[in-house]
C-alpha cells in the first residue's frame, strides 16, 4: 500500500551496544532501522529523520565503530556489537565549541540538518583539524541543507577547526540591537540536537498516526474496508471521512480540499488521504494502514494544463471550475508600441514542477485541552491553521489553542494544511495525544509545489536599448487544489516585466486545475518564473542591438517615480541601479578575463498587497521571572525571524536581548496570516516596534521590570492601501514594498558555474550575519532551479522519484563561490528601514545562470532546468530524466 510501512511482523531479536558510552541492550526486528532504534528506544533528539530509509539527507549521522554513518539507512541488527557516538555523547569541551563555532559563522537556519553536520565536522576535524575548504565541502556531501546554500556551515567548520589546532574561537554575540551581528535565537540548541521538532515532542499515553494516500491521481473511491486495520495488534482508531464531525473540506482561499476523500467521491492526485489510523506505535499505525483496502474506479487523469481549459475537459475538481484564476493587465497599447519597435523578440519560456524539500518532513502532535483540542504545528500559519482544525472538528475557534514549534524549513510548502487536521480528529475520536510524522515519500505527494509556468513573451525596444511593450502569457498548472495558486499567477504577471520602465503592457496568466501534485507558494511566488522569461528577453534584445548587458538594464532599470508592471508609482526605496553598480566590477572585470559571464536583474514585493488587508501584531508581556515574552502571530522557519523581533525589542527598549523570549502562539489573537510575501520582518518588526516603544515609556517612569509583571504591552499595525490588480480608480498602489537584486554569476573555463556576485537592496540589514545567509541559500535554491532540480511526474500523476538526490537539490561541492553585498535603500515603511530580503535571493539567478551559459557556448535556453547544459552535466544531483515515451524514471550517471 502506497505511503505505509510494513509492521514489525517478524520475531524480534536482542542485540548489544554500547551507545555514548553506556552499554544499551534492545530488541529489534527485521527492517527496523538503527535510527528508528536511537529515536524511539534511545529517546535521542540529534539524530533526525529527513529521508528514511534513504540515507540521502545525512540528518541522522552517528559515529559506528568511528565510522559516519546514515543510520536510517543501517539495519538495527548490524549495531549488535557496535560501539555508537552521537552529539549527546561528545565531549561538554567539544559540544561546546561546536556551538559557538556555528553560532559565530550564522551556520544554523532552521537547524534540521545541522546536528549531522556538527558530528561530521567532529570527525573530520578528529582525523584533520586544518581541512581546506574543498575538502569540507566533499566531507559533507551527504549532508543535505536546504536553508543556508552551505557558505556559513564551511564557515563553522573552519572556525572549529581553529580549536581542534588549539586555537581560540571567537565567543557568540549575545546582545545587540539592529545592526548587529546577534547570535540566532536558541543556536545552540539547533546545532546540538537538543531544539524539539513536532516528531521530537511525546506525551504519556501517546498515540502515533498514520495515513492512507491514494496511488491514484484519478478515481473514485467505491468502498473503503477498514476491519482488518482496527482489529490489528496496537490499534486505538481508525478514522474516515464519514468520522469528520465538522467542515471536511478546507483551504486557504477556497475549501475545495478535503481532509479525507469520502467513498463515492473522486481522488484528485497521489496525496489524497482516505484513511487514518492511531495505535500505540509508529510501526503498528503504518502496519494498520497497510491493512486498510481500498477500492478504486480508476479513471483517466487530467494531466495536461491546456487540455484541461478545453470545455469538454473533466472537470478536476468539484468546487471550482478547471480555470482557477486569470489576472490581466494592460497599460498603454502594447501592440502599437511593439509594431513601431525598432527591435522586437520573442519567445516561449518554460519552467518546472520544483519540490520544496524541507529537510523536516509535515508533523503534528494534538491533544486533548480541556473541551477542546491543543494542537502543536509547524505551519507557517497557526492561526490559519487553528481555524481550519476547528472547522473540520465543527469547534469554535476559542476551543483551539495552536502553538507555532518552529520547522525545519518551509519556503511555503508548510502554508498549506498537511497533518493537522487528520492528527486533531484522531486526538478528539480517542481523546488522547497523538502525533503524526509523515515519511519523505509522503510529504512529496501530499504538499504543493513550485507551478511550471508556459510563458509567450514578446518585447520591443528603441533604437537606444530602451524598453517599449511587453506582452506575455503565461499558463501555469495549480494541480488539484487551488492552494494559492491564483495569486502565484497573479504575481507572475505583476512581476511580468521585471524591475524595469516598460510603458506599454499586455499581460495575462492563467491558473488551471490539473490532476497532477498541486501547487501553491514557494519562495519567489511567480517573480521568478516571470524573471527567467523577461531577463531573457532583455538578453535577446541586448544582441540586437550589439549593446553590453549591464547597460541596457541600466538604461531601463526602475527609478523613484517610475512606473512598475501593475501601474503602481514607486515613490521609495528603489535600490536596483544601487546594485547594478555594486555589481558592475565584479562583472567588468570577469569580461574582461575572458570569462562567460551572464547578469540578471530582479524585483520581488515585500507585503502581499494586491488589495489584501495585512497586519503587523505584537504582545510583550512581562513576566515574573523578569523576562519578557514577545508573541507575533507570524512563524520561525529559519529565516531568523524571532531573532530580528528580539533586535527591534532590544534596540527600543534598551534592555538586554537576553531578556526577550519570542513566543508564537494563540494565547493572544495575533492573526496575521501566513508568514508568506517576505513581510514578517516588515509588519511583524513594526508591531514589535510599537509595543517594544509602549515598554520603553512605561520603563522611562522609573518602573522596573519586576514591577511591570504581568502587563502586556500591545501593538497592532494595520495595512488596508493597497489596491488589487486592476482596481479602478487612479491611484494604483499594488505592494507596500519591494527588494531588488542584481546577481552576477561567471563560469569556469569547462563551463561549470565558478562564482555568483549578488547585490541585494534588503532597505536595512537588521541582522547583516542572517541576511547574508538568507540569500546565499536563496542563490542555492535558484542554482537548482537553473540546473538540477525538478519534481518530474509521469502520464499517471505520479512523481517519477522520491530521492534526494535525482530531485536534484545541491551539495556543498556543487555550490560555488558566492559573495552578497549588502545595499541599504531604507524602507520608510518598515521597522528601521527594514524589508524582506526572504525570497529576492533567487529570482535573478536562473536567467543570471541561463546569460552564462550562452555567453559560453552559444546557446540561448528557454527550458527550466539546463540539465543538459555545461553547468548542469557538472553537477552532482539531478541525473533523472524522464523517459520520451513511457514517463519513466531514468536514471544517469
Amino acid at each position: 500500500m502506497h505511503g505505509a510501512q510494513a509492521e514489525y511482523t517478524a520475531p524480534m531479536r536482542s542485540i548489544g551496544f554500547i551507545l555514548n558510552g553506556v552499554a544499551q541492550r534492545a530488541d529489534v526486528a527485521p527492517g527496523q532501522s538503527l535510527l528508528d532504534v536511537l529515536r524511539n528506544e534511545c529517546h535521542l533528539t540529534s539524530v533526525h529523520d529527513g529521508c528514511a530509509p534513504q540515507g540521502q539527507c545525512g540528518a541522522c549521522l552517528a559515529l559506528v565503530n568511528g565510522q559516519p554513518k546514515t543510520t536510517c539507512a543501517v539495519p538495527a541488527e548490524k549495531a549488535d556489537g557496535t560501539e555508537i557516538l552521537t552529539l549527546e555523547g561528545v565531549s561538554a569541551a567539544e559540544r561546546e565549541t561546536l556551538a559557538r563555532a556555528f553560532s559565530v559563522a550564522a551556520g544554523a537556519q532552521c537547524g534540521f540538518c545541522i546536528p549531522g553536520s556538527a558530528l561530521r565536522a567532529k570527525w573530520l576535524l578528529d582525523r584533520n583539524p586544518s581541512p581546506s575548504r574543498d575538502e569540507i565541502a566533499r566531507a559533507i556531501d551527504g549532508h543535505l541543507c536546504r536553508c543556508t546554500g552551505y557558505v556559513k556551515i564551511l564557515d563553522a567548520i573552519e572556525l572549529a577547526g581553529r580549536a581542534w589546532r588549539g586555537e581560540s574561537v571567537p565567543e557568540p554575540l549575545r546582545d545587540g540591537g539592529v545592526g548587529a551581528r546577534l547570535e540566532r535565537y536558541d543556536s545552540a540548541g539547533l546545532t546540538l540536537g537538543t531544539h524539539k521538532y513536532v516528531a521530537d515532542m511525546s506525551r504519556d499515553g501517546l498515540l502515533h498516526g498514520a495515513l492512507v494516500l491514494s496511488p491514484h491521481a484519478r478515481a473514485r473511491v467505491v468502498a473503503i474496508d477498514t476491519s482488518a486495520a482496527a482489529s490489528a495488534p496496537g490499534v486505538v482508531r481508525v478514522a474516515t471521512a464519514a468520522d469528520v464531525p465538522g467542515q471536511r473540506w478546507y483551504g486557504l482561499l477556497y475549501n475545495d480540499w478535503p481532509g479525507f476523500v469520502a467513498i463515492g467521491e473522486e481522488v484528485r492526485c497521489v496525496g489524497d488521504i482516505v484513511a487514518a489510523v492511531a495505535a500505540t506505535s509508529h510501526s503498528a499505525a503504518r502496519a494498520a494502514a497497510a491493512l486498510i483496502r481500498v477500492e478504486y474506479d480508476v479513471r483517466a487523469p487530467l494531466t495536461d494544463p491546456e487540455r484541461a481549459l478545453d470545455a469538454d475537459a473533466p472537470r478536476v475538481n468539484p468546487q471550482h471550475a478547471n480555470l482557477l484564476s486569470r489576472s490581466v493587465i494592460r497599460r498603454g497599447d502594447a501592440d502599437a508600441a511593439l509594431a513601431a519597435s525598432a527591435h522586437v523578440v520573442s519567445g516561449t519560456w518554460q519552467t518546472q514542477r520544483i519540490e520544496h524539500l524541507f529537510l523536516e518532513p509535515e508533523a503534528a502532535l494534538a491533544e486533548p485541552h480541556g473541551d477542546g483540542i491543543r494542537l502543536y504545528t509547524q505551519g507557517q500559519g497557526v492561526f490559519d491553521d487553528r481555524r481550519q482544525v476547528a472547522a473540520f472538528l465543527g469547534l469554535a475557534e476559542d476551543r483551539v489553542f495552536a502553538e507555532l514549534v518552529p520547522n525545519g524549513g518551509a519556503f511555503g510548502g508548510k502554508e498549506d494544511m498537511s497533518v493537522q487536521s487528520q492528527t486533531a480528529l484522531l486526538a478528539w475520536l480517542t481523546q488522547r495525544p497523538v502525533r503524526t510524522v509523515l515519511s519523505r515519500e509522503e510529504s512529496i505527494r501530499i504538499h504543493p509545489k513550485r507551478h511550471p509556468i508556459t510563458m509567450h513573451y514578446t518585447v520591443g525596444c528603441d533604437v537606444n536599448g530602451r524598453l517599449t511593450a511587453v506582452r506575455a502569457r503565461m499558463l501555469g498548472d495549480s494541480g488539484a487544489y487551488a492552494s494559492v495558486g491564483g495569486k502565484v499567477l497573479e504575481r507572475a504577471a505583476g512581476h511580468a516585466c521585471g524591475p524595469y520602465r516598460v510603458p506599454n503592457v499586455d499581460v495575462e496568466a492563467t491558473a488551471v486545475y490539473t490532476n497532477n501534485p498541486p501547487c501553491g507558494a514557494m519562495r519567489g511566488f511567480g517573480a521568478n518564473q516571470a524573471h527567467f522569461a523577461m531577463e531573457g528577453c532583455v538578453d535577446l534584445l541586448a544582441a540586437r542591438l550589439g549593446m553590453d548587458r549591464w547597460e541596457i538594464r541600466w538604461r531601463n532599470a526602475v527609478e523613484v517615480g517610475d512606473v512598475f508592471s501593475t501601474g503602481q508609482v514607486l515613490e521609495k526605496s528603489v535600490g536596483i541601479k544601487q546594485t547594478l553598480l555594486a555589481v558592475k566590477p565584479h562583472y567588468e572585470a570577469a569580461v574582461a578575463a575572458g570569462h562567460a559571464v551572464g547578469i540578471a536583474c530582479g524585483l520581488k514585493n515585500s507585503g502581499i498587497g494586491n488589495g489584501v488587508v495585512e497586519w503587523g501584531k505584537a504582545r510583550l508581556v512581562v513576566e515574573a521571572d523578569g523576562t519578557v515574552s514577545v508573541y507575533n502571530g507570524y512563524t520561525e522557519m529559519g529565516q531568523g525571524l524571532l531573532t530580528v523581533l528580539v533586535q527591534f525589542a532590544t534596540e527600543v527598549t534598551g534592555l538586554p536581548a537576553s531578556v526577550f523570549r519570542p513566543r508564537v502562539d494563540t494565547t493572544f489573537a495575533l492573526g496575521c496570516g501566513q508568514t508568506t510575501g517576505s513581510r514578517a520582518t516588515l509588519f511583524g518588526g513594526r508591531a514589535v516596534v510599537s509595543a517594544a516603544q509602549k515598554l520603553r515609556a512605561a520603563l522611562d517612569t522609573g518602573a522596573s521590570l519586576a514591577a511591570l509583571a504581568g502587563q502586556v504591552f500591545a501593538a497592532d499595525i494595520y495595512i488596508d492601501d493597497t489596491t488589487a490588480l486592476g482596481a479602478p480608480g487612479t491611484r494604483v498602489k499594488t505592494h507596500t514594498s519591494f527588494g531588488y537584486a542584481t546577481q552576477v554569476v561567471i563560469l569556469d573555463a569547462a563551463g561549470r558555474v565558478d562564482r555568483v556576485v549578488a547585490a541585494h537592496d534588503v532597505g536595512r540589514a537588521v541582522n547583516p550575519a542572517l541576511c547574508e545567509g538568507q540569500i546565499e541559500g536563496a542563490i542555492h535554491m535558484g542554482l537548482g532551479y537553473a540546473l538540477t532540480e525538478e519534481l518530474a511526474c509521469d502520464a499517471s500523476g505520479m512523481p517519477v522519484t522520491f530521492k534526494l538526490r535525482d530531485i536534484g537539490v545541491l551539495r556543498a561541492r556543487d555550490m560555488p563561490a558566492v559573495e552578497v553585498i549588502l545595499v541599504e535603500d531604507a524602507e520608510p515603511e518598515g521597522p528601521f528601514g527594514a524589508k524582506g530580503v526572504g525570497e529576492i535571493g533567487l529570482v535573478p539567478t536562473a536567467p543570471a545562470v541561463a546569460g552564462a551559459l550562452e555567453a559560453f557556448d552559444g546557446v540561448r535556453r528557454y527550458r527550466l532546468p539546463m540539465k543538459d547544459s555545461p553547468a548542469g552535466r557538472a553537477m552532482s544531483v539531478g541525473k533523472v530524466k524522464r523517459a520520451a515515451t513511457t514517463g519513466a524514471a531514468v536514471t544517469t550517471s
